[in-house]
């Protein structure tokens, strides 16, 4: 019965059972209704649905990480993650900030059914009824249920006031591709009170221009803090303690050295100190998890203990998830994984578990492998890297990774020739608009770039040295800012720091002159 779906009416008082046909969601929304004492729900095939979250008491984060846990073990296969949002309370105003965001999922239950699960996650997190529109630990409401409409007494879908909620409608955009590519899709944009869907719905709250402003900003959660990477480029420090990097293997072995460059890196600007333990140069040596664990936590835990290092963010750089669990344990803030997922089959799982924000970068193949021909075909570079990286991403989300704790990077250098990385460089918006066709979330995550001191540079500017590519880098680097990147990650802090800063300058003044 394609477009249809059966309920069963349930009356308590009377026990009687009856069958009834229910219309897609081109049915008005007056075709569901219950009285008081009866309860509707679905008992056909999975069905696709939206549901918000919203916290503002306690570990708001934590919340997060708890409500999707439960509902992951009750029956709520979730696939997808709008960003994450912190948002001024709405209604009753007298109360904390709210973050807000919303997930796609796949479940059995019928709707009311699916309403009475989430109200005992509601319930086991601490909410009680409380004040309408008042404090709560964790909020949990369907917004869309497969194509269908309802309205009972206990349950409307779409709740008449999405539409003029902009902290509903913004995780509710990030859900749905910038193209309408399946019918439940297109079937939640009719659902609109708007005929453009929900989109114009979105639009005509302000859209994009809202998010920024003091009530509403989008933001990534690193540690117990929330990060806006909107307000500057952050510039992300190259630390390696390995024998054999291209640029500056064997300098920073010793944990003295490692402390002493992080120091000099912190007090040349950088806001994120990436450590590596393995190269990951063309055609370098593997070594085991083991042995990159034992050069990577000596430093890590010194670098920990500088007064310099307060507020700054940690990364290591590893595609072990070994590697990445014990330094996480130890302090690190977040993992950066040149792999993607792709060289141990249980990084993603682990970073989950970890609960901390994961750089997903592209490359094909690994660092043996990656310049290999077949690795190197591209039918047009940027569109297919976006390609990649949204399964990567969607691999991640599917494995528990929020897409609010996802940071892309196109992979400069890696498995890429000179004209790739040169169209990459130029076409980081490119890059963009095609990951916003599968998924606007993360389309909307921090972008990095990592062309510092490049073979590339060199080969184009005719320095075989790495170290006489740092003006070509900050050139590049200054290509990427200006074309979206969020994060730029460099050996030479110094100089790009300047060149961010002029970029973001540049930024602010072509906003201004757009408004």
């Amino acid at each position: 019965m394609s477009g249809l779906s059966i309920f069963r009416r349930l009356t308590p008082t009377t026990r009687c059972v009856t069958n009834v046909v229910l219309n897609s969601c081109r049915a008005p929304a007056s075709f569901f209704h219950s009285s008081p004492d009866s309860t509707v729900e679905v008992h056909s095939q999975e069905q696709e649905v939206v549901i918000a979250l919203g916290s503002n008491v306690g570990d708001r984060l934590n919340n997060f990480d708890e409500a999707l846990k439960l509902m992951r073990k009750l029956g709520i296969d979730i696939t997808r993650h709008g960003c994450l949002y912190e948002t001024e309370p709405a209604y009753v105003t007298d109360q904390p900030r709210f973050l807000n965001s919303a997930i796609r999922g796949v479940t059995k239950f019928g709707p009311h059914e699916l309403l009475g699960v989430l109200k005992n996650i509601e319930k086991d997190m601490g909410r009680t009824d409380g004040i309408r529109y008042g404090p709560r630990p964790i909020d949990l409401d369907i917004l869309l249920y497969g194509k269908y409409r309802i309205n009972s007494d206990r349950l409307i879908v779409p709740h008449e006031r999405i539409w003029e909620r902009p902290f509903v409608l913004a995780p509710l955009v990030d859900l749905l591709g910038s193209d309408v590519d399946s019918d439940i899709v297109a079937c939640w944009h009719s659902l609109s009170i708007h005929p453009g869907g929900i989109f114009e719905s979105w639009e005509k709250l302000g859209g994009q221009s809202l998010i920024g402003k003091d009530g509403m900003k989008r933001v990534l959660p690193v540690g117990k803090s929330l990060w806006d990477w909107s307000v500057k480029t952050s510039v992300m420090g190259i630390l390696n303690v390995t024998p054999d990097s291209f640029s500056d293997g064997g300098k920073y072995q010793s944990v003295e050295d490692a402390v002493s460059q992080a120091r000099l890196l912190i007090s040349q600007g950088a806001d994120i100190i990436d450590i590596g333990a393995q190269s990951t140069r063309p055609m370098a040596s593997k070594i085991s998890p083991e042995e990159e664990v034992e050069r990577l936590i000596p430093v890590l835990e010194a670098i920990l203990k500088m007064p310099e290092a307060e507020g700054k963010f940690l990364s290591v750089d590893t595609f072990y998830s070994q590697v990445a669990s014990e330094a996480v344990s130890k302090g690190a803030h977040f993992v950066n994984d040149v792999s993607g997922g792709q060289l141990d089959s249980k990084m993603l799982d682990v970073v989950a578990e970890l609960k901390v924000p994961y750089v997903a970068m592209h490359m094909r193949g690994n660092p043996s492998t990656m310049q290999n021909r077949e690795n190197l075909e591209y039918d047009d570079v940027c569109k297919d890297v976006a390609s990649e990286l949204c399964m990567r991403a969607r691999d991640a989300e599917l494995s528990g990774i929020p897409a609010w704790k996802i940071i892309v990077d196109p992979g400069i250098g890696f498995s890429k020739n000179t004209e790739h990385n040169l169209d990459i460089l130029i076409g980081l918006p490119t890059i963009r608009k095609e990951i916003a066709r599968k998924s606007l979330a993360v389309s909307h995550a921090p972008l990095l770039i990592g062309p510092s001191r490049k073979r590339f540079l060199g080969d184009i500017c005719s320095h075989s040295a790495a170290r006489d590519r740092d003006p070509a880098t900050v050139a590049s680097v200054t290509t990427g800012v200006l074309g979206g990147a969020n994060i730029v990650r460099v050996h030479n802090v110094r100089d790009n720091v300047d060149a961010v800063r002029l970029c973001d300058a540049m930024l602010e003044r072509r906003t201004s002159f757009a408004g």
